[in-house]
C-alpha cells in the first residue's frame, strides 16, 4: 500500500476476504498481514501458496520480536484452521452487498480509519466494515457505555442521565447495540443529538442483519444518524466469542468507558478490563449494595484503578487528550471471573478460546458433520475433534451418528 495515495482496491479486496478467512483477533493472521501485505497473506492463507523462506524468516522475527514463537506445528495448525473457511471467500459479494446498503469498508491508510484501535497492536482488526453515513469521531469525543443486557430501572434511569449530560457537552456515545445498558445509551444519545455523530454500535456479526432483532427499529435510527461498526463481513453470525471480542474495540474506540451495571460475571467487566489495559479510563456507576446487577461494579471500583462516576461532568473530566498505545500480540486480560457465592457457574464458562468456538459452533438439535464445524469454528480438523472429544466428556457436545451437536449439559 502506498501511503501517498491510500489502499488501492486489491489491498481493500484482500483485507474483505481475510475478514471472513480469521476470527477476530487471530493474531498469527494479522501477523502475517503486517510482515507480507494483505495481497500477499491472501494468496498463502486463502490458496494454494506457501511461504517463501523468506517470508517466514520475517514472521518468526517478528514474532520473535512481540515475545512469541512460530514453530513448523503452530504454522501447520493455523493452516489447517484457515483452510476450513476458503471454500467460503467471496470478498466481491460481500463488498457488493455492504455498499448496497448504505455502508463502506475502512481499511488502514482510509483518511477516516480511527486510528485509536492500531492502540490493539497485535489485535487489532484488519478491516471495519461500516452501515451508514457518518465517520468515527476522535478518541476524546467518544465515551463507551455499557452495562448489563438485564437491565433494573435503576440502571436505565442513570443511563439516560448520563448519556444525556455528555451528549450535551458534544460527546459521541459508543455502545453494543444489546439490551439493557446499551439501548438505553444509544437512546438517550439520539434523544439528545448535540454531537456528530450522536451515537456508535459496534455489532459482534455481519450488518447485513439487526442483532438482537428486539432492537432492529433501534439499530436502524443507530445506523441512519450515527454508524454500525463490525469486524465480521455480511453474513457472518454472532457468536459469544465475537461478542467477548468485539468488546476491545469498544475499548479501544473511546477515550473512556463507563460502566453502568454489570453483575459479577458480565461481558462489561470484560470490557472495562480491556479499557484498563489500553491505559484507557474505566468510570464506574455505584448500585444498592443489595442489587445482584451492580454486583460486577462495586467488584470493579474494589479491585481496579477504576473511578466512582455520578454525573456527565465526572465522566468528561475522565476523557484524554490522546490515547495511550499498547503494542504486542498478547489478548488485553479480560477483568477476573471468579465466581462469586450464590451466583451459579455456567457450564461453559471455563472454556479455552478453541473450545467456545467449537462449542459455538455446535448447532443445538440437528447433528452437524465435522466438516461443518470446522468452518463455522475457523479451525483444523485435528483440533475440533481433540475439542469435541473433550466437550463430550463434559456433556457439552454428544455425537449423533457421523454428527456431534451440543450435549445436553449445555442445553
Amino acid at each position: 500500500m502506498n501511503p501517498s495515495t491510500g489502499p488501492t482496491e486489491d489491498e481493500r479486496r484482500a483485507r474483505a476476504a481475510l475478514t471472513r478467512l480469521l476470527e477476530p483477533g487471530d493474531g498469527l493472521g494479522a501477523l502475517a498481514v503486517r510482515c507480507w501485505g494483505a495481497e500477499r497473506t491472501l494468496q498463502v492463507l486463502g490458496g494454494p501458496d506457501a511461504p517463501e523462506p523468506g517470508e517466514r524468516q520475517d514472521l518468526v522475527v517478528a514474532a520473535a520480536d512481540q515475545g512469541h514463537r512460530v514453530t513448523s506445528r503452530t504454522w501447520s495448525a493455523a493452516q489447517e484452521r484457515w483452510s476450513t473457511r476458503r471454500a467460503d471467500l467471496a470478498p466481491d459479494r460481500d463488498l457488493e452487498t455492504i455498499h448496497r446498503l448504505g455502508g463502506r469498508l475502512l481499511v488502514p491508510g482510509d483518511p477516516d480509519w480511527p486510528v485509536a484501535v492500531d492502540d490493539l497492536g497485535g489485535q487489532a482488526p484488519l478491516a471495519l466494515w461500516c452501515r451508514g453515513t457518518s465517520t468515527i469521531p476522535a478518541v476524546h469525543r467518544t465515551v463507551s457505555v455499557v452495562g448489563s443486557r438485564e437491565a433494573t430501572q435503576y440502571g436505565q434511569q442513570v443511563t439516560a442521565q448520563l448519556v444525556s449530560g455528555v451528549a450535551r457537552r458534544g460527546m459521541t456515545v459508543l455502545s453494543g447495540g444489546a439490551y439493557g445498558i446499551d439501548a438505553a445509551a444509544h437512546r438517550a444519545a439520539l434523544a439528545a443529538p448535540d454531537a456528530e455523530p450522536p451515537t456508535l454500535a459496534v455489532m459482534a456479526g455481519g450488518l447485513d442483519r439487526f442483532y438482537p432483532a428486539g432492537n432492529e427499529q433501534l439499530l436502524h435510527q443507530v445506523a441512519e444518524t450515527g454508524l454500525l461498526i463490525s469486524e465480521m463481513p455480511p453474513g457472518a453470525s454472532p457468536t459469544r466469542y465475537r461478542f467477548l471480542a468485539r468488546n476491545r474495540l469498544i475499548a479501544a474506540l473511546a477515550g473512556a468507558v463507563v460502566v453502568v451495571e454489570a453483575r459479577w460475571r458480565s461481558g462489561a467487566q470484560n470490557t472495562a478490563g480491556h479499557a484498563l489495559g489500553l491505559g484507557r479510563e474505566v468510570g464506574v456507576v455505584p448500585g444498592p449494595i443489595t442489587s445482584a446487577a451492580s454486583a460486577g461494579c462495586h467488584r470493579l471500583l474494589r479491585e481496579t484503578p477504576s473511578t466512582l462516576v455520578t454525573e456527565a461532568d465526572e465522566i468528561i473530566s475522565l476523557m484524554p487528550h490522546h490515547a495511550l498505545p499498547d503494542d504486542g500480540l498478547s489478548r488485553p486480560s479480560p477483568a477476573a471471573g471468579a465466581t462469586k457465592a450464590g451466583e451459579q457457574e455456567r457450564a461453559h464458562d471455563h472454556l479455552t478460546v478453541e473450545e467456545l468456538l467449537v462449542f459455538e459452533a455446535l448447532p443445538v438439535r440437528a447433528p452437524a458433520e465435522v466438516a461443518r464445524i470446522c468452518s463455522v469454528a475457523g479451525l483444523g480438523t485435528g483440533t475440533v475433534l481433540g475439542v469435541l472429544t473433550r466437550l463430550g466428556r463434559q456433556g457439552l457436545a454428544e455425537q449423533r451418528g457421523a454428527g456431534w451437536r451440543r450435549g445436553s449439559t449445555a442445553r
